[in-house]
């Protein structure tokens, strides 16, 4: 019960942010308020993973062209060929390294430049 208040004098007190509600506070992942705490990493290593796979269809697909176009069909192509197809097969790791060679978190950064580069005009 003493969660939400205590969550808005955090986030008030660490980030200077101002909590409007418990929606936008403590309940904004369905994970946290289930006790599933420990998603998050596993969320950040999907992103990278996902990065990781974008800079490798971009070597194979004009990703950006044919989704300018509407037309994902390549992109859905790839991802079917290069994971989709392992399922449940595969550990998700070696889904990666099968499709794009050994993990780097080199892919991740230079991804996270780039998209915050843009968004924020950096």
């Amino acid at each position: 019960k003493d969660v939400p208040a205590v969550w808005a004098k955090l986030y008030k007190e660490y980030l200077g942010v101002e909590v409007p509600n418990d929606r936008d506070g403590c309940l904004q992942d369905s994970h946290w308020s289930g006790g599933a705490f420990g998603y998050f990493p596993s969320y950040a290593l999907g992103s990278a993973y996902g990065a990781q796979m974008l800079r490798r269809m971009e070597q194979d697909v004009d990703v950006w062209g044919a989704a300018a176009k509407g037309d994902l069909t390549p992109i859905t192509a790839w991802l079917r060929e290069k994971v989709h197809q392992y399922g449940g097969l595969m550990e998700p790791a070696d889904v990666v390294k099968n499709a794009c060679g050994d993990f780097s978190a080199e892919d991740y950064i230079q991804y996270l430049t780039r998209k915050y580069t843009e968004l924020y005009g950096l």
